[in-house]
């Protein structure tokens, strides 16, 4: 996992495929942060939340007031406490766009990725979550390469939880102490 370019930002997204671990290493990495944690699932509209269960990908038209909502409450949770994590799929660069601008400012995205078969055992395993197994495909043609111009970090999602927090705050780190050093 080597380092990468990007800016630190108070406002970190951990993304990625249904199954890849964001809420997890979400939540590891707010607490390694001091920061507070938001699931992008509990922002889900009950509408939302049922169709997935059916195994229905949603719409474009759906996921827009979600994202909205979002970034506002990524927004509120930065003004209260200077920072969030927060774990959110953001497949599309549209709805890392949709991001930014309902919360106002550079996100972070922490892109975690990983062999399709991997995260098919891992959502397999998994119990009382609302996304089946059988939406994961449509999650892989849904998501879109981040671009060289949107800010993130690649991770691969192999290592342990623990593992990847500790490579993601140790480059973390070195990127603030870096940016702290040309000020």
């Amino acid at each position: 996992m080597a380092d990468q370019e990007f800016h630190p930002s108070r406002l970190i997204v951990v993304m990625g495929v249904a199954g890849c671990g964001k809420s997890s290493v979400g939540i590891a990495l707010a607490k390694r942060l001091g920061r507070p944690f938001i699931d992008a699932d509990d922002y889900h509209p009950p509408a939302n939340v049922a169709k997935m269960s059916r195994g229905i990908p949603l719409t474009d038209t759906e996921r827009w007031p979600w994202l909205d909502n979002v970034g506002a409450a990524m927004k509120e949770q930065a003004r209260r406490t200077g920072g969030v994590v927060a774990a959110c799929s953001a497949l599309r660069r549209g709805y890392r766009e949709r991001l930014i601008m309902a919360a106002g400012e550079s996100i972070l995205f922490i892109f975690l990725h990983g062999e399709r078969e991997l995260i098919a055992q891992r959502m397999a395993a998994r119990t009382g979550h609302f996304m089946p197994t059988g939406l994961l495909d449509s999650q892989f043609a849904t998501l879109e390469p981040l671009g060289p111009d949107e800010n993130h970090l690649k991770i691969d999602i192999g290592p342990s939880v623990p593992t990847l927090v500790e490579s993601i705050h140790n480059q973390l780190n070195r990127r603030w102490k870096l940016e702290n050093e040309t000020d």
